[in-house]
């Protein structure tokens, strides 16, 4: 039976290198910064502490998605090269990422009558989409088909729980990304936001609680009510330049449910332009999201 390509791209906020050791190729998003829109960086290539120094020195960056030019000539490359390929895109609800996916597939497939293209839209987004990347190379790798391994990843997408808190509202206030945002938490600064996403891949406001920690202990909360597997299943945490409070979050479902976190990561330019530095995000398999 022929392997097929796990593909992705790097709003999954997963380094590289763990991405080449999960045998799971990629594409970047690009951003630029307002000031200097002649300057595009994917995001594979820009210091990601660089970044976030230059958030919190009031730059505003821009993002955007993978374009379809460069999605046909990976998709090109990988079929090419006589291998079937599996795309794991960004969510729909925040990113055209998936729908110029749609569109290259079926432009480029009559192109390559025996292979097969299928593509996934995630509905998930940062180290979330990257958990489900690694469930879904974990059962590539256990033998499945592409078409197992696609059926696996539409399944576990509704499985996959986001829940993050941000450190200032005005970077969700300025992207968009939530619209209600502002009139739910009423513009209290003391007051910081604890929200998830959707099954549609948007990201929802859902409680405000007061000072960081205790958004922290909200989110630990939503892992004990949600977790599918609480002593033993996968978690990630992403975080936008606070790994004291990543590492904070890690000890509470240590010392509250015996989890060990898998894997702690940054969220990458892609995502931080629009959540800003200070973001902390928890990740795992729950019962529902």
């Amino acid at each position: 039976m022929n392997r097929f390509v796990l593909f992705t791209d790097l709003a999954c906020d997963i380094a590289p290198e763990y991405l080449k050791q999960w045998d799971v190729q990629y594409c970047s998003l690009t951003f630029h910064f307002e000031d200097d829109p002649e300057h595009e960086y994917r995001n594979d290539e820009y210091a990601i502490e660089q970044f976030y120094r230059e958030m919190r020195g009031g730059k505003v960056a821009r993002t955007a998605a993978v374009d379809k030019e460069t999605l046909r000539n990976c998709f090109t490359g990988i079929l090419e090269a006589g291998n079937d390929l599996l795309y794991l895109a960004f969510s729909s609800g925040l990113s055209s990422t998936y729908s110029n996916a749609v569109t290259v597939a079926e432009e480029i497939r009559p192109l390559f009558p025996e292979r097969k293209l299928l593509i996934s839209d995630t509905r998930s987004a940062s180290a979330g989409m990257g958990l489900l990347v690694w469930l879904t190379a974990q059962k590539r790798d256990s033998g499945a088909s592409i078409e197992e391994a696609f059926e696996y990843a539409e399944t576990m997408r509704f499985k996959l729980c986001h829940w993050f808190t941000v450190d200032d509202l005005k970077y969700l206030r300025r992207g968009g990304r939530v619209s209600a945002a502002a009139a739910f938490f009423g513009g209290v600064l003391s007051i910081k936001p604890v929200m998830h996403m959707d099954d549609p891949g948007h990201l929802i406001p859902v409680q405000k609680v007061s000072g960081r920690r205790n958004s922290l202990v909200r989110m630990a909360d939503k892992y004990g009510e949600l977790a599918e597997d609480k002593e033993h299943g996968t978690v990630f945490i992403s975080h936008g330049d606070c790994p004291a409070d990543a590492k904070l979050l890690a000890d509470m479902l240590r010392d509250r449910y015996g989890a060990e976190v898998k894997l702690i990561t940054m969220v990458g330019m892609v995502i931080g332009a629009h959540s800003g530095p200070g973001t902390l995000a928890l990740f795992f398999v729950g019962k529902e999201r």
